[in-house]
């Protein structure tokens, strides 16, 4: 029997999840700001402890995984799930809607990891999977600001795991593509009110495209949440989880164009080395 620690688990993958983990027979500790909207979702197991938590709030995160560890007595996954997105060009953005996505996505995954390693090292056993995104790999025309939070999310999930391999507790940063959750709603991506005519083209035609995606996505959620449970029953989980097809094709893209532009400025990028 696990004991996972999920962090917005009151919707989307985080309550898939959750759901997940107690019909496996699991101990979950459901975070959310709102611990009743947990309840509402996934009902009164004896398994489940819902728990107030808003990520950006520090001492909330300690308190979370102190009453965790009280209720259950150690924490064997952590979930990084909350998150949000922020639709808009790059200059579009405003400094207010930068600090806030990047509070939750970056620093709010900092405070609950923070938080709970000291646990994990205790165990010298643990995983820690951080959902990242298809666009923390590859970043794409819109989503400049969210992709640079999910890139930061994949540099320390490299950095964690090669700092906690030594002590038995396993990373695995997670890369979903467009999945059919409410991703794209209201709730859970911020829109930039700032439309600039220059980026209409691109920016502006990811809008239109995001406004006519939502819910027909083609990934399905469920399948996610099952797949992370077959990474945590793994010996040896992967560094890196790409679930969806449109997740795949990105990787193999990006690799491929990353290779040919090393291969064309091969000879100016070895040139700056001191004589042998």
């Amino acid at each position: 029997m696990r004991t996972w620690f999920i962090t917005g688990a009151s919707r989307g993958f985080g309550v898939l999840i959750a759901a997940k983990a107690l019909a496996a027979g699991d101990n979950v500790v459901a975070t959310a700001r709102s611990p009743q909207q947990v309840i509402d979702q996934l009902g009164d197991h004896p398994n489940l402890l819902a728990v107030a938590l808003d990520v950006t709030d520090e001492a909330q995160a300690h308190a979370a995984t102190a009453a965790a560890v009280a209720r259950f007595g150690r924490i064997d996954v952590l979930v990084n799930n909350a998150g949000y997105g922020l639709l808009g060009a790059v200059e579009e953005a405003t400094a207010e809607e930068i600090e806030q996505v990047y509070a939750t996505n970056v620093f709010g995954l900092l405070k609950v990891t923070r938080a709970v390693l000291p646990q994990l090292r205790a165990q010298r056993a643990g995983h820690v999977i951080n959902l990242s995104s298809i666009g923390g790999y590859g970043a794409f025309t819109g989503w400049g600001v969210y992709c640079s939070t999910k890139f930061a999310v994949e540099a320390l999930s490299e950095a964690l795991a090669s700092e906690l391999a030594p002590l038995g507790i396993k990373v695995t940063v997670v890369e979903p593509g467009f999945f059919r959750t409410d991703f794209l709603d209201a709730r859970s991506l911020a829109v930039s009110p700032t439309v600039l005519e220059d980026y209409a083209a691109t920016s502006g035609a990811m809008r239109t495209f995001a406004a006519g995606a939502n819910h027909a996505q083609q990934g399905d959620p469920a399948k996610l949440a099952e797949g992370l449970l077959q990474i945590v029953a793994a010996d040896n989980p992967p560094l890196r989880m790409h679930f969806g097809s449109d997740t795949v094709s990105h990787v193999l893209a990006k690799n491929a164009a990353v290779a040919k532009e090393l291969d064309a400025w091969r000879d100016l990028a070895l040139s700056t080395d001191f004589p042998a």
